[in-house]
């Protein structure tokens, strides 16, 4: 069985994760539930296990599965993160430059290098795509960079000009990287989309699964609950996540 809670597993946050996690797989275990006694840390906490039979438990991200996984999976809930000016369950992606960058307005970056982590990324890439198709300016991709962590680590060692950046990993990376985060500036915030689901194998039932997150949401100590970030669980509707645009796929500029 897998059991993954990859998206915001930084190795700072371990202690607090996998007490999470235990406390979820008491309260599955409480409900008769088979679960397993600790996540998956391999690969398949991402698309392997999203595609797995065998999947208890896992969160995605929202492109994924409007484009993917819609079939594939079941979402049980969307944790609610907090995130400022976002509805409960919601977030938005921060858009980053270096702070001495001298190009002041997003238009300024409408042709500047722009580093994503994954083409298949709602907060990394869709957001900042849709975000900048609205207000009619052009994206220029130019780096992929496999994670949010290495998008803005790129934008701060000048490999590239600007990115997206999920904001709870925003959040976190001003906490856990604060050197990294001192050399980035804030340029533009995107509107806000449903946030990172829960979901589970085709055919399982969420409910209970719904009902141990929720538990172990509020049975977290406090400071567990705010040093992962967690609000509660809320129910979004499968219709929310596929009405957000799919934008085209970005590709690579050149020199």
């Amino acid at each position: 069985m897998i059991a993954a809670l990859g998206m915001y597993d930084r190795p700072e946050l371990r202690g607090p994760t996998d007490l999470y996690w235990s406390l979820i797989r008491d309260g599955l275990r409480k409900r008769g539930i088979e679960a397993p006694e600790a996540l998956t840390r391999d690969d398949r906490a991402w698309w392997a296990g999203w595609h797995s039979p065998d999947l208890l438990l896992s969160q995605t991200c929202g492109m994924p599965y409007r484009t993917e996984l819609k079939e594939v999976v079941t979402l049980v809930g969307t944790p609610d993160f907090g995130v400022e000016g976002c509805p409960p369950g919601y977030y938005r992606s921060v858009l980053v430059a270096r702070g001495d960058d001298p190009r002041a307005e997003l238009a300024d970056f409408a042709d500047a290098a722009f580093a994503f982590n994954e083409a298949r990324s709602q907060s990394g890439w869709a957001a900042a795509a849709n975000h900048m198709t609205a207000l009619g300016l052009t994206i220029r991709p130019a780096l992929e960079t496999g994670g949010h962590a290495a998008s803005a680590r790129a934008v701060a060692e000048g490999r590239a000009d600007w990115a997206s950046l999920d904001a709870v990993t925003w959040r976190l990376l001003l906490r856990w990287e604060p050197e990294v985060a001192a050399r980035l500036r804030v340029i533009g915030q995107t509107a806000p989309t449903p946030g990172l689901p829960y979901v589970t194998a085709r055919g399982t039932d969420p409910a209970p699964l719904a009902a141990a997150v929720a538990e172990a949401i509020v049975t977290l100590p406090p400071d567990d609950r705010a040093a992962l970030g967690l609000c509660g669980l809320i129910q979004i509707p499968s219709a929310d996540y596929l009405a957000v645009p799919i934008p085209p796929p970005p590709a690579l500029a050149q020199g």
